[in-house]
């Protein structure tokens, strides 16, 4: 079977571009399971319910978030409507959940993890016991496991990677939003890209306007952050996976080019 995974859709370019080719790729790749990462669809910061609706009605499957799924307050309640939203797992007591069980077009039963780094990032539980857990708690039967690991450090999204090994059928890493080209299968069978990059415009400083952030680096003052508008680039991953041993058998990068 065949997993799309997106990286970190930004702001309106992010939506527009995965609308105006979602539905080809999975066509033309015969993609099973999509899942994206939704986290800076409103404006580059956080995700409404509404985005979250837009999104999942392109024909995305399951969306992950990470640490600006709390920027939209509108957001919480909204977790109990709708399951295929994901925030990471180790957030303690947070609305929500971090892992899906989801049935995908060929009727495989797959889980979705969304877990979260600590270096430089919000206090959370440790994401290596609770992906423990998580897999723990997971039926037998359920071999296809996907993980997206958002973190800032390339350190812990690798030692995440080796960490879950053989154990799951792919983890790729988002958040810092520049793709890497590290894409391999460890020796136990899992997929692994350290970041999947971002879906959104490109002509700027990971997402945002360049000028406002040279400015801010150049004066040291805050500075109010505006999503920038162009250089539409759509970054993805596509994992071919045995169903029945839930091992990779191949992985590769997909990036279209939106101008």
């Amino acid at each position: 079977m065949n997993i799309l995974f997106i990286g970190d859709i930004f702001a309106a370019p992010g939506r527009r571009i995965v609308a105006d080719h979602l539905q080809d790729i999975v066509e033309t790749n015969r993609i099973d399971l999509a899942i994206a990462n939704g986290e800076n669809a409103a404006g580059g910061f956080g995700i409404t319910p509404a985005i979250a609706e837009e999104l999942l009605g392109l024909g995305l499957d399951v969306l992950t978030t990470g640490n600006h799924v709390w920027d939209k307050r509108e957001l919480y309640d909204y977790f109990a409507r709708q399951p295929r939203l994901l925030r990471p797992a180790n957030y303690p007591n947070a609305p929500g959940r971090g892992v899906l069980v989801y049935r995908a077009r060929n009727g495989v039963d797959c889980a979705v993890l969304n877990l979260q780094g600590r270096t430089y990032m919000p206090v959370t539980d440790c994401p290596f016991r609770k992906a423990d857990q998580i897999l723990g708690e997971l039926e037998p039967h359920i071999k296809v496991k996907f993980v997206d690991f958002h973190a800032e450090v390339t350190s812990e999204k690798i030692a995440m990677g080796w960490y879950l090994d053989g154990r799951v059928s792919a983890m790729v890493g988002t958040h810092t939003h520049v793709p890497t080209a590290d894409t391999r299968i460890l020796p136990g069978g899992t997929a692994y890209q350290t970041d999947c990059g971002m879906t959104g415009p490109y002509a700027s400083v990971i997402g945002v306007q360049s000028e406002i952030i040279i400015q801010r680096f150049l004066t040291g003052l805050p500075v109010r952050m505006e999503a920038a508008r162009h250089g539409p680039e759509l970054h993805a991953v596509i994992v071919d996976v045995d169903e029945a041993t839930g091992h990779a058998r191949a992985v590769r990068r997909h990036a279209i080019n939106g101008d």
